[in-house]
């Protein structure tokens, strides 16, 4: 959906790179969860704002190269012989990690991990040579018509939700987790590119720092924690 490039960077360090074709919602929302993810505690892939100069679209022979365009785009580094986490591993995972998966998507409101018994896409990659789960992709974070139900039926670590969010000294250790998270929100935001919070001239993105708040406020709320 946001047509990834794979690129190498200056560094020699090669990576998907997401331009043009994803869209500025998804690049803001892939920084920002990035960011606090990272904060978090999360083993995110490492990622970057990474600067496509003009002449590598001018000189390019791909016939989709403006899919990526010129200028600041989000950049995350490819793992070397990553796999895509399988079903029959998920019981292998430390339960802490995949709680701390599962609890973060749902602040941040990301539906984007499924994985049930039938298959999915859970945006989790095994690094071989390192031994760790990875956890990559959070384009489709933010969403305004975020489903519960659905969440806690398909998203891959959804078999602790009914343990997890009924234990309340384990909620409460989360809230103080996230609320210290929304200290930086702040910070995160503003170093966000100015570009962009804009489609084009005078069209704001889809998506703006109030209603990323908004969102990020509600672990406040009781409600919370309700499927």
């Amino acid at each position: 959906m946001t047509r990834p490039f794979i690129c190498r960077g200056d560094d020699d360090n090669t990576y998907f790179v997401k331009g043009k074709a994803a869209g500025r919602r998804s690049l803001i929302a892939e920084l920002v969860c990035g960011r606090l993810a990272q904060s978090f505690g999360l083993p995110v892939a490492p990622f970057e704002i990474v600067t496509i100069d003009d002449r590598l679209i001018s000189l390019s022979h791909l016939s989709d190269i403006a899919d990526l365009g010129s200028g600041l785009a989000f950049g995350s580094r490819g793992v070397p012989q990553a796999q895509e986490l399988q079903f029959n591993k998920i019981s292998d995972l430390d339960l802490t990690l995949r709680n701390d998966i599962l609890v973060f998507d749902w602040w941040v409101r990301n539906s984007d991990r499924c994985m049930t018994s039938k298959g999915g896409n859970p945006n989790l990659v095994w690094d071989t040579l390192k031994d760790c789960l990875v956890v990559i992709d959070h384009n489709l974070a933010f969403e305004e018509d975020f489903n519960k139900k659905s969440f806690s039926e398909t998203h891959i670590f959804s078999d602790s939700i009914g343990t997890l969010f009924g234990d309340l000294v384990e909620r409460d250790r989360y809230e103080s987790r996230l609320f210290g998270l929304l200290d930086q929100l702040d910070f995160v935001l503003d170093s966000i590119p100015d570009a962009w919070w804009w489609v084009d001239e005078g069209v704001p993105a889809l998506i703006n720092r109030i209603s990323i708040r908004n969102m990020l406020n509600a672990i406040s709320e009781e409600k919370f924690w309700r499927i």
